[in-house]
């Protein structure tokens, strides 16, 4: 049986747009929305979800954290300069952030 070591990822909160004309137009009005914060970040240990990261924008990077950790990448063949990192949107439509994932040395 092969073992190798899993690398850390980091995941880091890069932009945060809101569309308040699609919210006005689509919307109910909710209480709560999103926490996350520009610059904020966290790092994924054995490709597990980080504490404190939203589940939802985890769902949309899961795959992409879980293939950096096993020490792979290229995605999309040349997608990103960086061949070990990933930018990766969350599925809010309304506010949704954009996080940029790269593999720790």
């Amino acid at each position: 049986m092969e073992t190798f070591l899993m690398k850390k990822v980091k995941i880091t909160a890069i932009r945060k747009v809101q569309h308040n004309d699609l919210m006005a137009k689509y919307e109910n009005p909710i209480e709560h929305t999103c926490d996350v914060c520009e610059g904020e970040s966290w790092v994924s240990v054995e490709g597990q979800c980080p504490e404190g990261l939203c589940p939802e924008a985890w769902k949309t990077m899961r795959e992409f954290v879980e293939v950096l950790a096993k020490g792979g990448g290229n995605f999309y063949d040349g997608w990103m300069k960086n061949p070990y990192s990933a930018m990766i949107s969350c599925n809010d439509g309304f506010r949704p952030v954009s996080f940029y994932i790269e593999t720790l040395e």
